[in-house]
């Protein structure tokens, strides 16, 4: 098939998430993710309630600690009701605390593993769905590196925020809080000394974190261009040993690691740079405060047993401002994750399977097909055209070929009979119906095409043939391999069927490939066939073979061949020339081989003398 020329540098390879301010607009654009969610809402607020919980019995713990130190050092401890509890009872209840934290952190845990489980599973099947309903420009302008990078990277990072960001933002926010209204009931005093020190902690805080964050994503560029090297290496390797570039490649990687490691090295001595600064500067801040604390008890102005449930608070609160930087990346990162898959759930997607009126019969295609007036030009390049009034018609049943020089817009016809594209002008007409009016899941299952080259999936030969349709019995696959000469190579492999044919058909031939293809465009059954030259890559035996399958294929049907072999297209009806996006000649081989200085003729003539 003709390629459009697309522009792939409109989206990159990378694989990394990278990170969106946090604004209002962004923040509501990330809330549109959580829709998934709504299915599961019940399970979602049990995990909430469980971790309001969990994050408030772990709150209880310092409280119950100094009570404890209060108690041995001999003060009576008191419940409302005047009750005296001992150590015993006191520990008794601090295990209490621990085993209700155990049980609701279990809790949390598993309904909200639920909740991301199934929610990621909805946004995969929502976007692998809008995958395969896009448009072919989408996908010529956008690599596939960016395009799996979103179904997994992005949507890991989304997971991991359903199942573990947004409990521990919860739990630090909450802690955070409730440490605060804590050490204020313990001293108002030594609360307004502690909460002084971090203003400034913070600020620095958010400047280190900035500066980690431009450096990490330095990094990670720089690691997605040595995956780059690797991808085209790898899906090139033929072409590197061909070329004995084993070492140039092998030289190229090895600069481009460097690089990586010359930018992660910058980044950690930043990161190395803040956990300094945070031990010094946060745990410092958290020393002077117990130092205050220590003089305060040691005056009689505070118990042992506040002190202790103080500096207990003061660790928490200190460790959840710590934490909540990270967080804030976090969000950051899923925010600009959010965004990216919505892009893709936005784009506009191809008017495929509308719904049949009811009562309304299925889509019966005679095969009649005409071009009015068809011009086109790519979606990239509109400013140049590739067809220009392109005017033919072709019976039900007739067979024409498309031929000309490379470039000259062969395929481009056949792809826009498929809509692939939509028209810069002009129409398209099958069985005097405008194609833009017909539902074109309905349209493509009337339309067969062998590719030039073959691309089979991963499988066995037998789900491979059935693609054509996916319902066929084992006869009718048989059948159908059998009319594409194809039964002759597949029964003497001891799989037979269920021989597996590699990634993309390796384990087979070309000549293999081919046949399977036309056994599946036999099993669909298509009112219009295009054949893109199938056997211009293949040896004498596997071309017979291959032809003879092909000639099979087109007995009753409207047949469009795109010739690169002048030989092969010697019986078809009509021969169209297609020159600089136009028809410069038609009709029948020997009309148009006949023809002085016909370009047909100068083409043909070209290839008798290449043989």
């Amino acid at each position: 098939m003709a390629r459009s020329g697309a522009n792939t540098s409109g989206t990159t390879l990378e694989p990394e998430v990278a990170k969106t301010k946090l604004t209002k607009e962004s923040f509501r654009q990330g809330l549109r993710i959580f829709r998934y969610v709504l299915p599961y809402r019940a399970k979602f607020s049990i995990g909430l309630l469980m971790l309001a919980l969990s994050s408030s019995t772990f709150m209880v713990f310092p409280w119950v600690i100094g009570k404890l130190v209060d108690a041995a050092n001999g003060k009576a401890i008191a419940l409302p009701n005047g009750t005296v509890v001992s150590i015993s009872q006191i520990a008794l209840g601090l295990f209490g605390v621990i085993l209700f934290q155990g049980i609701f952190s279990f809790g949390r845990i598993w309904f909200f593993t639920q909740v991301s489980e199934f929610t990621v599973r909805d946004i995969r099947q929502s976007l692998y769905a809008k995958f395969v309903s896009l448009p072919i420009p989408y996908f010529e302008k956008t690599r596939v590196g960016a395009i799996t990078s979103r179904i997994t990277s992005d949507v890991a990072q989304i997971q991991d925020t359903f199942s573990l960001t947004l409990a521990e933002l919860f739990r630090q926010v909450t802690t955070l809080i409730v440490g605060v209204v804590a050490i204020m009931v313990v001293s108002v005093k030594l609360s307004l000394f502690m909460l002084a020190t971090f203003p400034p902690i913070v600020l620095l805080a958010m400047f280190f974190g900035r500066k980690i964050r431009v450096l990490a994503k330095a990094t990670q560029d720089e690691l997605a261009k040595t995956n780059v090297i690797v991808e085209e290496t790898l899906q090139g390797i033929n072409t590197v040993k061909a070329f004995t570039n084993e070492q140039f490649e092998t030289r190229r990687y090895t600069a481009s690691l460097t690089n990586t490691v010359q930018a992660a090295l910058k980044s950690n001595m930043y990161r190395g740079a803040f956990v300094s600064f945070v031990i010094i500067g946060l745990f410092g801040g958290i020393i002077l405060v117990l130092w205050r604390a220590a003089s305060l008890a040691s005056l009689g102005q505070l118990s042992i047993g506040d002190l202790t449930s103080f500096a207990l608070y003061t660790i928490f609160i200190g460790a959840s401002v710590g934490g909540l930087g990270e967080l804030y990346g976090k969000v950051q990162s899923t925010l600009g994750a959010s965004e990216r898959i919505l892009e893709i759930l936005d784009e506009p997607s191809e008017p495929t399977h509308r719904p049949r009126v009811a009562g309304t019969a299925p889509l019966q295609v005679r095969g009649d097909i005409e071009y009015r007036n068809v011009a086109f030009s790519y979606p990239t390049r509109p400013d140049l055209p590739v067809l220009k009034n392109i005017d033919f018609d072709i019976q039900s049943g007739e067979k024409i070929a498309l031929v000309g020089p490379s470039g000259a817009g062969k395929s481009t016809i056949v792809q826009l009979l498929m809509q692939f594209y939509e028209l810069s002008g002009g129409k398209i007409l099958i069985d005097g119906r405008d194609i833009q009016l017909f539902d074109l899941t309905e349209l493509r299952r009337h339309i067969g095409i062998v590719p030039q080259e073959t691309l089979l999936f991963g499988g066995s030969i037998r789900e491979n043939i059935a693609y054509g349709k996916t319902d066929a019995t084992d006869a009718e696959i048989t059948l159908a391999a059998r009319k594409a000469n194809a039964w002759q190579f597949i029964s003497s492999f001891p799989e037979g069927l269920d021989t597996l044919v590699g990634e993309r058909g390796v384990k087979l031939s070309g000549g293999q490939r081919q046949r399977v293809a036309i056994a599946r465009a036999i099993l669909k059954n298509p009112a219009i066939l295009i054949l893109d030259e199938a056997t211009s890559a293949l040896d004498s035996e596997s071309e017979k073979l291959v032809q003879e399958a092909m000639d099979e294929l087109m007995q009753n049907r409207t047949s469009i061949i795109i010739a690169h072999r002048l030989s092969t297209i010697r019986k078809v009806d009509k021969i169209l020339v297609i020159d600089g996006g136009q028809i410069v000649e038609q009709g029948t081989h020997d009309e148009l081989s006949n023809a002085e200085n016909g370009l047909y003729a100068n083409l043909l003539k070209l290839q008798f003398e290449l043989r």
